[in-house]
């Protein structure tokens, strides 16, 4: 029997299966950064296809957080008025069937007012360090603006639980802003903030503290981190394995791996080229962890689970071009899985 198909259960929430749907920007969003139909259709349909559970794109817990601050920017959960259009979302897929969670962000320096010629204020970060050259240098965070953010966090997951999220992701991957604190390739600091990776991650550990202070105890926390900079001076797989210990200790249930994004250069990818660092952490760290990178293939995301390299496998560009990926796995796995309802005349 497939693996894949197997349900999986965090804290007080059972998902259906073991795909998940990362969290993807669309930039279809109004100037202030509501959802509109766009989203309910893309992710309704994404439900409706079989995922297990779908990530809503990186929203936004301040404005000046925004990954793109313009019409057809990402998505913002810092207002009241965010809540109603994702309430509308997160009720349509869970009515599938799908576990719907909602990832918590700020792009710190990365911000869309960090990028040169851009009107507005610069970016925020650790440290006074530019992402690239061309990029405006971010302001340094004082200690006493580090808790207004940490506040914004909060604030932002009581909203995602009121409009009916089931899970909590935050951001800390990528080169935003709590990845940014995490990589000594942003974060220079000489204060308690600073230096070692047990220092870096301080300000990670306590956005996940305060946040999993206020979910209910059913609720999950997922943390999505950059298992390493990929670049010579930034992270490493071992630095990270450490930064996830300490963000399971602070109230962590689950370490979404990705890589990079603190420095503007790649590596080369080949399908599952991130595998490798998942099943890392979840080993090194004692965490549960979800996979991602390029995992295109039923046999490859079956491999995945049914091997222990990780707990979940997240199909990012394949969930965009495949919607019904989970329905065409389950065929090709010989898993006889339920079609909805009003498709079951296509069902082979």
């Amino acid at each position: 029997m497939a693996r894949l198909f197997d349900p999986y259960t965090l804290r007080g929430l059972t998902l259906r299966n073991r795909i998940v749907m990362p969290p993807m920007c669309l930039w279809a969003s109004d100037p202030d950064g509501e959802a509109g139909d766009w989203h309910f259709v893309h992710y309704g349909t994404r439900a409706v296809g079989g995922a297990g559970l779908i990530i809503i794109e990186a929203t936004a817990v301040e404005r000046r957080g925004r990954i793109d601050d313009q019409v057809a920017g990402d998505l913002g959960i810092w207002d009241d008025r965010h809540m109603a259009p994702l309430a509308r979302i997160a009720r349509f897929g869970v009515d599938q069937g799908a576990a719907m969670a909602i990832q918590l962000a700020h792009a710190g320096r990365k911000a869309n007012s960090g990028s040169k010629g851009h009107r507005g204020e610069p970016g925020v970060a650790p440290s006074a360090v530019p992402f690239d050259a061309g990029w405006q240098t971010p302001h340094a965070l004082a200690p006493d603006e580090l808790a207004a953010i940490v506040g914004s966090f909060r604030a932002a997951a009581r909203r995602a639980v009121h409009a009916g999220f089931q899970a909590i992701e935050l951001h800390a991957a990528h080169g935003y802003l709590l990845s940014s604190f995490l990589s000594p390739l942003a974060n220079q600091r000489s204060d308690a903030y600073g230096g070692t990776i047990e220092r870096r991650a301080r300000f990670a550990c306590e956005v996940v503290a305060a946040v999993r202070g206020d979910l209910p105890d059913p609720t999950p926390l997922i943390v999505r981190v950059s298992a390493t900079d990929w670049v010579e001076g930034g992270n490493t797989v071992d630095d990270m394995v450490t930064a996830a210990s300490l963000l399971k200790e602070a109230g962590a249930d689950l370490i979404h791996v990705s890589a990079g994004g603190n420095s503007p250069r790649t590596p080369p990818t080949y399908p599952g080229y991130m595998i490798e660092l998942a099943q890392a952490i979840k080993q090194g760290a004692n965490v549960p962890t979800i996979a991602v990178g390029l995992i295109r293939t039923p046999e490859l995301a079956e491999e995945v689970v049914r091997n222990g390299r990780a707990d979940l496998v997240a199909l990012g560009r394949e969930l965009l071009r495949a919607p019904y990926w989970p329905l065409q796995a389950a065929q090709q796995l010989e898993v006889d899985l339920a079609w909805p309802q009003p498709y079951i005349r296509a069902k082979p």
